[in-house]
């Protein structure tokens, strides 16, 4: 699985790490890259952090390989929304795009990929911390008859309750993080 995050987005949807941008926007990424490199550790997931450098960056896009992680800029007049979008375009591996912007979740949407809200991302990257054996409770199972006290043996009624493909999908590719 790959993993493409929005580098800023992230950042300031982390209470800690939006403490550290504070200080400095270096001292943001490089706490960023300090925990995605654990977490990449203990998942052992393809991840790529992609960063605006649209303003004051390169006139080329740069790649960077730091702490298991491949991290990249966008060159000067590109946004990483942009790169994101590109990246996420790519066919033959499951890919999960980490942001909270719209735009670029839908786009990732509708290329047949899943977008996963920073905040939900970084939940998880917290989970991780506090017990890193890992939790498949995090995004648990829809519960059974069996469990939800309901009596197997009568007749359901209405309409179906399942899920859409697209659901399924996420929900496959999330119990994976």
């Amino acid at each position: 699985m790959h993993i493409i995050i929005d580098g800023y987005n992230l950042i300031r949807q982390s209470p800690s790490l939006s403490r550290l941008e504070r200080i400095s926007l270096e001292e943001g990424r490089k706490g960023l890259i300090r925990r995605l490199s654990a977490y990449r550790k203990l998942r052992g997931n393809r991840i790529t952090v992609v960063f605006d450098g649209w303003i004051d960056g390169a006139s080329r896009e740069t790649r960077l390989k730091e702490g298991g992680l491949q991290i990249v800029y966008s060159r000067r007049g590109e946004q990483a929304d942009e790169v994101i979008k590109r990246m996420s375009r790519k066919r033959g591996e499951e890919i999960v795009v980490v942001t909270s912007d719209r735009d670029v979740a839908d786009a990732a949407v509708r290329s047949g990929n899943v977008a996963l809200a920073s905040a939900v991302f970084e939940m998880r990257m917290a989970l991780d911390e506090i017990a890193p054996a890992g939790q498949d409770d995090f995004f648990p199972d829809e519960q059974d008859d069996s469990e939800s006290g309901r009596n197997s043996a009568t007749k359901k009624r209405g309409p179906s309750r399942k899920p859409s493909k697209r659901e399924r999908q996420a929900r496959r590719v999330l119990k994976k993080l």
